[in-house]
């Protein structure tokens, strides 16, 4: 989920990455890299990883991937980036109905936050994560709220700017719960506008429909409107945005 996106001064496979991760071409991304280094294999595992997320396929690929970027990781960075990554990929699972792993979720995470000390590069993308946990599996908004700003935090001390597109967007979504609404637009407006300078395709729409839940009409239908045309373009994905978008099932 972190990375900035590409500039004139990228590695032309970084490049290619991200274009091809940014257009929901997870595996085609993650064929790009070979896993022959912690790096490597890392990246490649949480491109499969954030597959599962938005498609809800692919879970024995992450698995198979994730058990490769264990076994090369070494240092406590690695280690705790690849545990980062295993409550991750628990967490979708847990998410999406697959099965329960939330308390593989947690403990994951509690390792890799042993493992990552304040500060490091990984750290606030961890935060981000345990604040996931916190919201969606724990329903414990304060500590999630506590959790998303310190992740925000971190996503703008290490300039990350995907990172700081979701921090925006879930503190943006604590407001909205309590009806914070013009808290809540910011938030949402923020990160939409972060992702469409980053070209991050495939997280536009969410963003569309999360700030148009707090637009009045006509704007929320034409927000609306807008993900639904990317959400077609992109096959569908993510899926449970593409299911919240149907129009009703016809009855007899």
């Amino acid at each position: 989920m972190s990375g900035n996106g590409t500039t004139a001064g990228d590695d032309p496979l970084q490049t290619a990455v991200w274009r091809l991760r940014s257009r929901a071409c997870w595996a085609d991304a993650a064929a790009l890299l070979a896993p022959a280094t912690a790096a490597a294999a890392l990246q490649r595992a949480s491109l499969l990883v954030e597959r599962c997320l938005y498609t809800e396929q692919g879970w024995e690929e992450a698995e198979d991937a994730l058990r490769t970027a264990e076994a090369l990781a070494h240092s406590d960075d690695e280690r705790g980036a690849a545990a980062c990554e295993r409550g991750y990929l628990a967490y979708a699972a847990t998410l999406l109905g697959v099965r329960d792993r939330s308390d593989e979720a947690r403990a994951a995470l509690g390792r890799a936050a042993a493992l990552l000390p304040p500060g490091a590069a990984g750290r606030a993308l961890l935060d981000f994560r345990r604040g996931l946990v916190a919201q969606n599996l724990s329903d414990a908004p304060q500590a999630a709220r506590a959790a998303f700003r310190r992740a925000h935090a971190g996503a703008t001390a290490h300039d990350d700017q995907l990172l700081l597109s979701f921090t925006w967007r879930h503190l943006a979504g604590l407001a909205l719960r309590e009806g914070e609404l013009a808290e809540a637009r910011n938030g949402f407006a923020e990160s939409l506008r972060i992702r469409e300078e980053l070209g991050y395709l495939v997280g536009t729409a969410p963003a569309l429909v999360s700030l148009a839940d707090t637009e009045p009409e006509p704007e929320a239908s034409r927000l609306r409107e807008e993900a639904g045309r990317l959400l077609r373009l992109l096959g569908g994905v993510p899926t449970w945005l593409a299911r919240q978008l149907a129009p009703p099932a016809a009855t007899a």
